[in-house]
């Protein structure tokens, strides 16, 4: 069970809630704070106070005056009037976490929604209702305006729930799962839309998948650089030490345990070759350069999920309420502009080590890894579309946060495209998953045409991909092993396997 309080909500806990199906409540500790906003927003009403999104319309419509009366009408209203998202649904996972995210930066206690609201959110978590939300329609400026709105009209028993991939009414969904359809008081509907969560859990499963990526990313690289009869010698801590990055630092110490009593690496330990061409000798450099980037946004999503990213926001302590901007998501976007442009490097330095093993003058291997070249063309058209993944890249690592729109009358004259920015880090991440597949694929066919053993570390890797898919000895569909070793991948099961006799930072 997670527990949320608005503070102290990891990465971790999110994946587990998105992908794990973790039950989560909300932490008695949090509910003096959050019934203390909620009476701020009652008592303000009652004095007829103009407050932003209360008593008032909203972007451009600030001005616009709603008596208290007329207060729940407005919030009903404005999420009908919100739900424009179109496109493809996101995923379950990706829902889990908006939902998880939204409730936890409620729990803060600065957002005048009562406990009741935000424990309904959580309901739809345990219950594993899957609200219908539309990928597209956020410049992720007031928040995730459009994605949240859907949300926040299954909760009122309105818009749809995906139920075995079909779109399905939510009143019936929630009557099914025995959860009350919420009836929204002033401030709630504001509260619930206006907010980073969409694009917030996009970003904490891009990460988790980033980091996930690339120890198997190391772990193909170290593979590769044995195919090729590789040195070890550019990852010699010395080299590294005087050029401390902690990622390089790091990725170098990897490449050392992962190829460490590796007979390949032996076995030509005093050859004429000088060094390796930079897709072998610079893996500490550029790998750990992306590792050092994944760090970064990770720290930046973990201050996020833990914020209170609505507007106006209620400090019930001072008896004050402020308006401000919290709600931008150019923190985000930047970070995961800066994310997808660092994993398409993983994807660029990777397609030409797949280039270099099936070519035979760069390998000394066997033209494309296979016997009969010619009547047989190998992984030849494998380095096709890792090629193809690497342009496609090129286009969605375009930073999505330097561009800007104005809506709402000019009033939110600056938007970030934050959720672009994190949808497009995603397919990045997906496309990068699947060059890495081909590598670790090629690699290990590689490893195969020696007569020496591999590392320890690296022996793990091949002997699990070998577990699934045969040496291949002539012409045979490919696609369905790429697919195979991309389900290794993100299930951990390489890693797991390699860090059974070798621990990776």
């Amino acid at each position: 069970m997670i527990t949320i309080d608005g503070n102290s909500l990891t990465i971790d806990d999110v994946i587990k809630v998105c992908k794990g199906f973790e039950k989560v409540s909300l932490a008695p500790s949090a509910e003096k704070g959050i019934y203390a906003s909620k009476l701020f927003v009652e008592k303000a009403l009652k004095k007829n106070k103009i407050i932003y999104g209360i008593t008032t319309g909203f972007g451009v419509l600030a001005n616009t005056y709603i008596p208290p009366e007329k207060a729940e009408i407005l919030q009903e209203n404005m999420i009908r009037s919100h739900a424009t998202g179109v496109g493809s649904p996101f995923e379950e996972e990706v829902v889990r976490g908006i939902i998880l995210l939204r409730a936890n930066a409620m729990a803060k206690g600065y957002s005048g929604v009562s406990v009741e609201l935000i424990k309904a959110l959580l309901e739809l978590l345990n219950k594993k209702v899957y609200p219908y939300i539309p990928s597209q329609g956020s410049v992720g400026a007031s928040g995730d305006l459009a994605p949240l709105a859907h949300l926040a009209l299954v909760l009122k028993g309105e818009g749809e729930c995906l139920v075995d991939g079909k779109r399905v009414n939510s009143s019936g969904v929630l009557k099914k799962n025995k959860l009350k359809e919420i009836k929204l008081k002033a401030k709630e509907g504001l509260a619930l839309i206006n907010g980073t969560q969409g694009m917030g859990s996009l970003s904490c499963l891009a990460v988790y998948g980033a980091k996930n990526l690339m120890k198997n990313a190391q772990i193909a690289g170290a593979m590769s650089l044995e195919a090729l009869h590789g040195t070890d010698k550019a990852f010699d801590k010395k080299i590294h030490m005087i050029r401390p990055h902690p990622g390089q630092v790091r990725c170098a110490e990897n490449m050392r345990n992962l190829l460490k009593g590796s007979k390949i690496i032996k076995s030509h330990k005093n050859c004429s070759k000088l060094h390796d061409a930079y897709t072998l000798r610079c893996i500490p450099q550029v790998y750990g350069a992306v590792m050092d980037t994944i760090d970064y946004v990770e720290k930046i999503i973990q201050i996020e999920i833990n914020s209170a990213t609505d507007n106006p926001l209620i400090f019930a302590k001072e008896d004050e309420v402020l308006s401000g901007g919290n709600f931008h998501g150019e923190p985000l976007a930047f970070a995961m502009d800066f994310l997808g442009i660092a994993l398409s490097e993983i994807a660029n330095i990777l397609e030409r080590t797949i280039d270099r093993l099936i070519d035979p003058d760069k390998s000394g291997l066997v033209p494309f890894l296979v016997k009969d070249t010619g009547l047989n063309s190998g992984f030849m058209i494998a380095q096709y579309t890792a090629a193809a993944l690497v342009s496609e890249n090129k286009v969605l690592a375009h930073p999505s946060s330097v561009d800007s729109i104005p809506t709402s009358g000019g009033q939110e004259d600056h938007v970030s495209m934050g959720t672009i920015a994190s949808r497009h880090a995603r397919d990045i991440l997906k496309n990068v998953e699947n060059v890495v597949a081909i590598v670790l694929l090629v690699a290990a066919q590689g490893i195969d045409f020696l007569p020496e053993s591999p590392a320890a570390g690296t022996k793990k890797a091949h002997d699990l991909i070998r577990k699934y898919i045969p040496f291949m000895d002539e012409d045979r569909v490919l696609y369905k092993d790429i697919e195979i070793v991309r389900e290794l991948i993100n299930s951990g099961k390489i890693v797991e396997a390699v860090e059974k006799v070798v621990k990776l930072k």
